[in-house]
């Protein structure tokens, strides 16, 4: 039997009269990294915010190995589904290391000398030792990011949710970043990432979900999607985004 870790099942989320989600259904297995792709209103950040129980849904459900997440304890289940923002969401008032290791000291109960130990491993595994005591005011945008990554790695997750992790960087900033997302894809963390990178999507991930209008339009291996897409709307969108 597959290790499915999350499946989703007709997923439907509403903002007023504004349907968002409008019955999404997909699994997710224990290794895959999925991108999804779609254009801007499609409902992909709403459905990580479901995913991490900063959104409630309408109507479906979210399974967690096989268990309804709206029965498990907040805490326990967003220490196993971690979290990257678009915009960091670091605290201000904290040092990159203290960033890592506070969730750690105050939701897994580990002693601060473990949880020194646990988060060191991960900013050196992202580049982040030479800034462990600077404040989120002193670095750059992808410093910020890759300390967000190593923060969410060090709850050791059995997934990660990325919300457009690059898209609220400089350019030449955006690259350092996808090294690190390259990096983690190809180390069996399970994946799921919002993305407008097409390289990203069509280079690391086993997956591709292409949403449109609240709804998963195509769910294939981003070597389908990227060369003979199954849905008109799929390749339109590729088309655009490929030649901007």
């Amino acid at each position: 039997m597959e290790d499915i870790i999350l499946s989703v099942n007709d997923l439907f989320k509403t903002f007023g009269a504004n349907g968002v989600l409008k019955g999404i259904d997909f699994k997710v297995k224990k290794g895959e990294v999925i991108s999804v792709i779609g254009p801007s209103g499609s409902g992909k950040s709403t459905l990580l915010r479901c995913i991490n129980m900063l959104e409630k849904a309408d109507g479906g459900e979210i399974l967690y190995h096989g268990v309804d997440i709206n029965t498990l304890p907040r805490s326990a289940y967003c220490a196993k589904v971690g979290m990257v923002f678009q915009q960091f969401n670091l605290f201000e008032n904290m040092s990159v290391l203290r960033n890592c290791t506070v969730g750690q000291i105050k939701a897994l109960k580990k002693s601060k000398a473990e949880a020194t130990e646990n988060a060191m491993k991960y900013l050196d595994r992202v580049g982040m030792l030479p800034y462990i005591y600077a404040k989120p005011s002193q670095l750059s945008g992808g410093q910020k990011q890759r300390g967000a990554i190593a923060r969410a790695l060090s709850m050791d997750p059995e997934i990660i949710l990325f919300d457009e992790p690059t898209s609220a960087l400089d350019p030449e900033m955006v690259g350092e970043v996808l090294s690190v997302m390259n990096d983690l894809s190809t180390s069996g963390l399970t994946m799921i990432v919002v993305t407008h990178e097409m390289s990203f999507a069509r280079d690391a991930s086993s997956r591709v979900l292409f949403m449109e209008n609240g709804v998963i339009a195509e769910d294939n291996p981003p070597s389908v999607i990227f060369t003979e897409p199954e849905h008109q709307r799929t390749r339109e969108f590729l088309t655009r985004i490929l030649n901007n």
